[in-house]
């Protein structure tokens, strides 16, 4: 199994970092960056999960950004434990997937500047 710690604890930096902006900064560019890493978390998560459409993460504004990429980093950390469980996944295969969001995630923070 995959130890998720790592994309856990970034994800909930950033949600946190994004919960606690004010809107100015939040209209200034941080939301849309939290939302578009949102939607590319869900949409690595469903892939995971083997769905024959992705469908995209909603824009529930910018005050839901960190809650809403909250759900995603927890559904994409939960989907990697359960393609490790399934025969036949790839450890090498998760674990690439698991350090591009990581780093998916640092990135996204460094631009929002939060």
């Amino acid at each position: 199994m995959h130890d998720t710690t790592e994309l856990d604890e970034a994800v909930g930096r950033l949600a946190d970092r994004l919960r606690a902006a004010p809107q100015s900064r939040l209209r200034q560019g941080a939301a849309a960056e939290g939302l578009a890493l949102a939607r590319e978390l869900a949409a690595r998560a469903q892939r995971l999960e083997g769905a024959a459409e992705v469908r995209v993460m909603p824009d529930a504004g910018v005050f839901a950004v960190g809650d809403q990429l909250a759900v995603a980093g927890a559904d994409l950390a939960e989907a990697l434990r359960a393609a490790a469980r399934r025969d036949g996944a790839s450890a090498a295969a998760l674990a690439g997937e698991l350090a591009e969001a990581v780093e998916s995630v640092r990135a996204a923070a460094a631009r929002t500047a939060l």
